[in-house]
């Protein structure tokens, strides 16, 4: 169990989050509407995140050296506001299978540190409602979902061609799709029926379609425009050519690797 306390000029936020041994997160975050010092914070994450693991065997890990080195029995708790808090833990700790209390740099508790900051910041009305947050992992744009190749063989960039003609958007958008859509227009460059993508040097690297991407590829990567390369030399070299698709450096890659792994089945 990692834990943390945040205490600046917004408030006072604090933070937990329970591992299981197979690597499952269970984060709990709250916003502390009374008095707090960094220290009183940090004992409060830390009863937070036991209150989440009573009769769990659990290692407890804060960035608190203080905290830690009390709770342990190596140094004396002077500080008379910290004596209930230090008592509350030692009580309990005896709920637990077995508990320990290790130090650990902040730089290792980032996640706990994050919790207790996002609390200590918002605003939070009290008979408001928020459910739990979930991280997601992202692998590609997310303009990527919306005007993707679908179905009806459409080019990748046919949403952003028809927006720079027309201003117009699918006919099933909503509000956050089209909002998509204007923003990433704005890196686009429509001249007469040619899609060009900007580039940040101001260069203009012409937008092609899935088939032509391919022809493209092909004719780099079996030598037409060089010897054959890996997937990153191979993409480079396709857009200093001036083209360009939406999963250029993916495709590239694997075409790459399914061109070596071919190469390796002929030895």
């Amino acid at each position: 169990m990692f834990f943390d306390g945040a205490v600046n000029a917004k408030g006072v936020g604090i933070g937990a989050i329970l591992i299981s041994p197979d690597g499952q997160h269970y984060p709990a975050t709250a916003r502390v509407r009374f008095f707090c010092t960094n220290n009183t914070a940090e004992y409060e994450a830390c009863i937070l995140g036991m209150n989440m693991a009573i009769n769990q065997g659990v290692e407890d890990m804060g960035d608190s050296d203080l905290i830690i080195r009390q709770v342990q029995g190596e140094w004396e708790t002077r500080d008379i506001k910290l004596l209930p808090y230090r008592q509350h833990v030692e009580d309990l700790s005896k709920r637990f299978k077995s508990i320990e209390f290790k130090y650990i740099p902040r730089c290792h508790n980032e996640l706990a540190d994050a919790l207790a900051t996002l609390a200590s910041m918002l605003p939070y009305p009290g008979n408001a409602h928020i459910d739990p947050l979930e991280i997601q992992v992202r692998e590609r744009h997310g303009y990527c979902n919306v005007i993707g190749a679908g179905p009806n063989i459409q080019p990748w960039y046919h949403n952003i061609l028809r927006f720079l003609k027309t201003q117009g958007y699918p006919e099933n958008a909503t509000g956050d799709q089209k909002r998509t859509i204007r923003r990433h227009a704005s890196g686009f460059f429509l001249s007469g029926e040619v899609l060009y993508k900007r580039t940040p040097d101001l260069n203009l690297l012409r937008c092609v379609d899935a088939e032509e991407a391919g022809r493209i590829m092909q004719e780099v990567h079996a030598g037409v425009c060089g010897p054959h390369m890996n997937g990153y030399v191979l993409a480079k070299k396709i857009l200093r050519a001036g083209y360009y698709w939406i999963t250029w450096k993916k495709t590239a890659s694997a075409l790459s690797g399914n061109a070596i792994n071919a190469r390796c089945m002929e030895i």
